[in-house]
């Protein structure tokens, strides 16, 4: 069972360095634990629980703090000021093929209607969202 334990313990390391977030390192020291164990005892069950109270009591111990630690925030950028704003649409606007293009305060943006509804050009449009480089409208 030692190197059961020992294969389990390298398996979810490595799963663990796979992943951007934390996902498995818990259960990869739980592992380690359980091969632990299994050098001083013979009987599964013990090395089983072992393996599970060390993993829970990591979960319980290290998770908030990396949560904390992994949290990624949104970077808000002056382009959130466009949502809202009117524009005109300068490039017919056609969510099937791909197209459209507006003019909101002297910059042209790539657009794409809000109802899949092709919007003709020069069509005043409010800005709804920004998904990318794209503005979300819908005619007014």
């Amino acid at each position: 069972m030692t190197i059961f334990w020992l294969v389990l313990a390298v398996v979810l390391g490595v799963v663990e360095a796979c992943t951007p977030q934390l996902v498995s390192i818990w259960f990869a020291v739980g592992a380690l634990s359980g091969c632990v164990t299994s050098l001083l005892t013979d009987k599964i069950y013990i090395q089983i629980i072992v393996f599970v109270v060390v993993t829970v009591v990591m979960l319980i111990l290290t998770r908030p703090l990396a949560k904390r630690l992994t949290k990624t925030s949104k970077t808000h950028t002056n382009s959130d000021r466009y949502i809202g704003k009117t524009a005109v649409v300068v490039t017919k606007i056609d969510n099937l093929s791909a197209s459209g293009q507006v003019k909101v305060d002297n910059s042209v943006w790539s657009a794409r209607s809000t109802e899949n509804e092709v919007i003709d050009k020069d069509t005043k449009v409010v800005v709804k969202a920004i998904e990318g480089v794209k503005l979300i409208v819908e005619k007014i």
